[in-house]
């Protein structure tokens, strides 16, 4: 039986992966689209959006969900680049983004640092 906490991080680390998945294909799309004025730029926006989209559901789903001691990690990892990165995107005038950003890396930590996630992947 998996805590409660661990199911909610693995739930919020694979949200955070599909959007990071959606984002990629939006920027693929607009690519290919041709709204790119910097085409290779933009393809390497799209595959890492990709890449991390998938790594994130992975780590999740592979990871977290299975109880898998090094699905913490890099959902730690993740989080910690979030907060910096909310930070960045409220002060540019994009609170709607920002706030809901860092509220998800707030969670997402507190969940993955949490005791009985602790204990489910660490033992006593």
């Amino acid at each position: 039986m998996r805590p409660w906490s661990l199911v909610a991080a693995a739930g919020i680390v694979a949200a955070e992966g599909l959007v990071a998945l959606g984002l990629g294909v939006y920027a693929l799309v607009g690519t290919l689209a041709g709204e790119a004025t910097e085409t290779t730029a933009a393809l390497a926006e799209a595959a890492f959006g990709l890449l991390i989209g998938a790594g994130l559901i992975w780590v999740a789903v592979g990871g977290l969900l299975r109880a898998e001691r090094w699905g913490r990690a890099p959902g730690v990892l993740t989080q910690i680049f979030l907060i910096p990165v909310s930070i960045t995107v409220m002060q540019s005038g994009w609170p709607a983004i920002g706030v809901p950003l860092l509220a998800a890396a707030i969670a997402g930590l507190g969940t993955l640092l949490a005791p009985p996630t602790t204990k489910a992947l660490y033992g006593d």
